[in-house]
């Protein structure tokens, strides 16, 4: 720039010294000629000047890219720093939800039959004569209805993720979800397994403000030949399996099906893809191992040799994708679980508390004070085994119809080995799916099925339906539901909703509603033989027995 500036002003100086030596060698007329070679040196001062504010202008303009070529520099240098720098990439998901619930139809003992039996001393030899000396009316269960006009919910989750490699990397996932003024964490038993603070809900269900390890694992690559394979450890992602990727507005949320386990719990996988070797687009097949149960660490009878040990509980199983073609899958899950125990290490405030007095009796105790109490396991009970085949698709390619449908038929099977020791379960002869000391094999299945439909403004409308059989039984006792688990329920769910995009899918409303019809009790609970709600007596509904539940929500989720 400076270069231009000099040619310029060298050029200017030629140009006046050769209009002096015209003026020179032309003496006539030299005033006129004066006149005009001053106008003349004028303009060429003038166009000097407007070349040199020009210049200056490009000058200011080449400075200007220059400072923005460097800042860019400078921004990409953070950007690769950020990159090579940083290991665990973070997401975030927070959820504001409310539930307008309306149970009908409850039953229960009446009081005069429970508090006749709090303070008293007896076998279960002695209980028909109790129930002679009482009025015929107490072994009809009373029946009323209760609300719950609004509970407001927040749900939190932090998503971590680390890759080494291609052959590793990590993923993670903390979670804490608690109901709007309350944060104990504990709440007040009424007879099902949602009610008692366990290792497999704990961050599934509200449970306080407490930030809980809901994932952890690491996965391993590695190819042998043409078949790639996974090996993992950790806590694993046993929740919001498929298909409730629908009802979620999500990707699939968790490995087993949801239709037999949604649960949280510890252990490995190793997953052998198979497409390549068969031909059969998305063929994999993994294999799983869990524990349930930690019997030798920390409860009241780990080191006590008067007492039976509770062996560990351990279930493995597995997961074959027999087809999927991105518009289409077959999936099939199986799991075994041996010598399963008559419930879970847990927290619960118990209405009261049955104590076994060792010589044939049992002594009943009102919990007046609320106290929390740790449930621990007394019994291996028996086996349990389940699977389930679900088939996806798409409709859009066939039939030009943004609709997408599911179907799931499942089974369970449990074998019966011992009667609980538990003195509430073993006053009432109790095990795994049978009362009254019977020890009878139980099979049960459960359908369940969806379409969801494209709408208008990008939102997605969901219809689904389940029905579990008498003596159904599955692990989903962590499902997201502030009633129950819908796929546990024995007895029909209908449920609707409407997904609907705000800030493309980073930030939705959902409306919907669910609504439950229970036809036997102990939906979700191995324990006790399942009754017909509408044949029930006095004696089944010491806890109180819901038939029939209505829930409406409506949440906004926050997913980046």
């Amino acid at each position: 720039m400076n270069a231009a500036r000099g040619a310029i002003r060298t050029a200017g100086i030629i140009g006046l010294a050769c209009l002096l030596c015209f003026a020179v060698s032309n003496p006539v007329s030299a005033q006129d000629e004066v006149q005009q070679l001053k106008q003349q040196i004028e303009q060429m001062a003038r166009e000097m000047q407007a070349v040199q504010e020009k210049l200056a202008e490009m000058e200011k303009k080449n400075e200007s890219k220059e400072e923005e070529v460097e800042e860019m520099n400078n921004r990409l240098d953070k950007a690769e720093l950020h990159a090579a720098t940083d290991k665990v990439a973070f997401g975030i998901e927070f959820r504001s939800r409310g539930d307008t619930l309306s149970y009908s139809d409850i039953q229960a003992a009446p009081r005069m039959l429970t508090s006749g039996l709090i303070g008293q001393t007896l076998s279960p030899a002695d209980l028909p004569g109790i129930l002679a000396t009482m009025p015929p009316g107490v072994m009809v269960p009373d029946k009323y209805d209760a609300t719950n006009d609004i509970i407001l919910t927040n749900k939190f989750r932090l998503t971590m993720k680390a890759k080494v490699n291609d052959q590793l990397n990590f993923d993670g996932r903390l979670a804490a979800y608690k109901v709007f003024g309350d944060s104990s964490g504990v709440k007040f038993n009424q007879g099902s397994l949602n009610d008692v603070t366990l290792d497999g809900n704990i961050s599934s269900l509200p449970h306080g403000d407490t930030i809980r390890l809901e994932r952890a694992y690491f996965n391993y690559k590695k190819d042998w030949g043409r078949v790639p394979t996974n090996f993992s450890v950790g806590r694993r992602p046993g929740t919001d399996g498929p298909p409730m990727e629908y009802m979620n507005y999500s990707l699939e949320g968790g490995s087993p099906l949801a239709t037999i386990i949604n649960w949280q719990f510890d252990g490995a996988s190793y997953n052998l893809g198979l497409e390549e070797v068969t031909g059969i687009p998305g063929a994999a097949f993994k294999i799983c191992y869990g524990q349930g149960f930690e019997g030798d660490w920390g409860n009241s009878y780990a080191l006590n040799a008067r007492q039976p040990a509770v062996d560990d509980v351990h279930f493995g199983g597995f997961i074959a994708t027999l087809f999927d073609n991105d518009s289409t899958s077959v999936v099939l899950n199986y799991a075994h679980a041996w010598d399963i125990t008559d419930g879970f290490t847990g927290l619960s405030v118990m209405p009261f508390i049955v104590s076994d007095n060792g010589d044939g009796t049992f002594t009943f105790s009102q919990n007046e004070g609320g106290y929390i109490t740790r449930l621990e396991p007394y019994t291996e009970i028996g086996d349990w085994d389940a699977a389930s085949l679900l088939l996806r698709t798409k409709l859009i390619e066939r039939f030009d119809k943004d609709i997408d449908l599911f179907v799931a038929g499942s089974w369970s099977h449990t074998s019966p080995s011992r009667t609980s020791e538990n003195p509430f379960y073993k006053f009432m002869g109790q095990g795994l799916l049978n009362s009254n000391g019977e020890l009878e094999d139980r099979d049960g299945y459960m359908i369940y099925l969806g379409a969801i439909f494209a709408m208008p403004w990008d939102a997605r409308f969901g219809l689904e339906y389940n029905y579990g059989s008498r003596y159904w039984f599955n692990f989903s006792g962590a499902e997201d539901s502030v009633v129950a688990s819908k796929l546990a329920v024995r007895g029909h769910v209908y449920e609707g909703y409407w997904h609907q995009p705000i800030v493309n899918d980073n930030f939705f409303a959902t409306i919907g509603v669910r609504y439950y019809d229970y036809e036997y009790t102990g939906s979700g609970s191995p324990m006790g033989e399942p009754m017909k709600i509408s044949e029930l007596s006095s004696l089944d509904a010491f806890n109180p027995v819901v038939d029939k539940v209505m829930d409406g929500y409506i949440s906004l989720t926050f997913r980046y």
